[in-house]
């Protein structure tokens, strides 16, 4: 006799949301979207460096990155928060959101 192990028919597999940004030089960096958010009528995005394997995740030193999405003319666009204030307001937005998901060191 033998045994058929089988999946859970409703498992869902996971699917990373990528975006891939080109840096000043040129060269393209691939990310992960891991949570968006509003917050005072403007989205953005939390991304980390997106690594393949689980080997790579083991031995990476990801940091988040937060972006703010804006919109002109030509359509969206995606800036880095620099300013200190809004960056602060925006990380503990974000930090809160995913304490629940992420071990997350202060």
């Amino acid at each position: 006799m033998s045994e058929n192990i089988k999946e859970p028919v409703n498992q869902e597999e996971y699917e990373p949301d990528l975006i891939t940004l080109e840096d000043e030089e040129g060269k393209e960096h691939v990310f992960e979207v891991i949570d968006d958010a509003e917050m005072n009528d403007t989205r953005y995005l939390a991304l980390v460096p997106y690594v393949e394997s689980e080997e790579e995740l083991m031995e990476a030193d990801l940091e988040l990155i937060l972006m703010r999405v804006g919109e002109d003319a030509d359509g969206e666009f995606m800036d880095i928060v620099e300013d200190e204030d809004e960056l602060a307001a925006v990380s503990q937005m974000f930090e809160k959101r995913l304490q629940e998901f992420f071990d997350i060191e202060k």
